[in-house]
């Protein structure tokens, strides 16, 4: 009989819970499928109902996990997705801000398509240090030594996605810095030329609140490995449904409210000209540097050493059509000129 009253689990885990943040995140999920199809950007904001599919998963099998508690695959698989889902919604961030770039490039600190490629290749990283680690920890058969060493690389995977994350809000901490001292995001005398410096205040504004939620999460994770099986994170259940469901629910839903593709051009070759009022066709910033060394040299510090021009088609934005119809402030003054 003594084994049938073995629990996994540290406490009595509630088995309403998940249900009620599978339910949650199925409801925000369904919409996000929705927004993808409404404004056709899978290719930037797909990760969102992947992220949240994931977190239904997890939710679903702690649920089957609860309600047989010493079920080892079923405790692992449940840890495992609710420690994979997170990350998937910072990618949301680096595609987002990549985009945001190519928008502005003028004042981007780094070739926006680096964003993704480079956050994409540490997240990689992450991905194979938390799966090794994992399933050191989870063997049956694992001495002492594998679980161990599996138990670093979990420690050393959430130790980089928070230094991955941190160089992430440093970098669009630069980025909107730069807008500010451009003028970029200062209020236009004329209030219909305020829209698209709005619409960039949203989307920095956005980043910024969803950095602060999955920064909070990253630092739970960390806290709660270093403190391991016997730390207070562990022994109570309460921390997990904060942190691993309201806070991420909480971001899931700010981003079905505000989606970001409200805020962006789905087209990376438009561009804000330097009046901060006008999108332009632009060809687009390509980095003709091979993939590898664009990985390795994301700042292209290379090229500053030897200087070496880049091409800055945003220099010659009167050679570029003006998106929709819009009309310049130069435009306007020479039509009352006319008048």
């Amino acid at each position: 009989m003594a084994c049938c009253n073995f629990s996994l689990y540290s406490y009595p885990p509630s088995k309403v819970a998940p249900i009620i943040l599978l339910a949650a995140f199925l409801f925000s999920t369904i919409h996000h499928i929705y927004l993808n199809i409404h404004y056709k950007s899978w290719k930037i904001t797909g990760t969102l109902p992947w992220g949240g599919l994931i977190f239904i998963a997890g939710f679903a099998v702690r649920e089957a996990s609860v309600s047989d508690t010493h079920n080892l695959p079923l405790f692992i698989a449940s840890t495992v997705l609710l420690l994979v889902a997170p990350p998937v919604y910072a990618l949301t961030n680096y595609i987002v801000l990549g985009r945001t770039l190519y928008y502005v490039p003028y004042l981007s600190p780094i070739h926006p398509g680096r964003v993704i490629s480079t956050f994409l290749g540490l997240d990689a990283v992450i991905g194979v240090l938390t799966g090794n680690g994992g399933a050191r920890v989870a063997n049956a058969d694992a001495t002492p030594s594998d679980i161990k060493a599996g138990k670093g690389m979990l420690r050393a995977s959430i130790l980089l996605q928070v230094i991955s994350f941190f160089l992430f809000v440093v970098l669009e901490y630069v980025f909107h810095r730069r807008c500010t001292q451009a003028g970029i995001l200062a209020p236009k005398p004329n209030p219909g030329a305020n829209k698209n410096a709005q619409k960039l205040r949203r989307i920095l504004s956005l980043m910024y609140i969803s950095s602060v939620i999955i920064s909070s999460q990253h630092i739970f994770r960390v806290v709660d490995v270093w403190q391991g099986y016997t730390g207070y994170l562990e022994q109570h259940e309460w921390p997990l449904y904060v942190f691993d469901g309201a806070f991420m629910f909480a971001n899931t839903v700010m981003l079905n409210i505000w989606h970001p593709m409200r805020y962006l051009p789905n087209d990376n070759k438009i561009y804000l000209g330097k009046d901060g009022v006008t999108e332009r066709w632009g060809p687009g910033w390509v980095d003709k540097r091979p993939f590898l060394i664009t990985f390795v040299d994301p700042f292209d510090l290379g090229g500053l050493f030897m200087k070496r021009d880049k091409e800055k088609f945003w220099d010659r934005e009167e050679e570029h059509p003006v998106v929709g119809g819009q009309q310049t402030d130069g435009d306007r003054k020479e039509a009352a000129d006319a008048v």
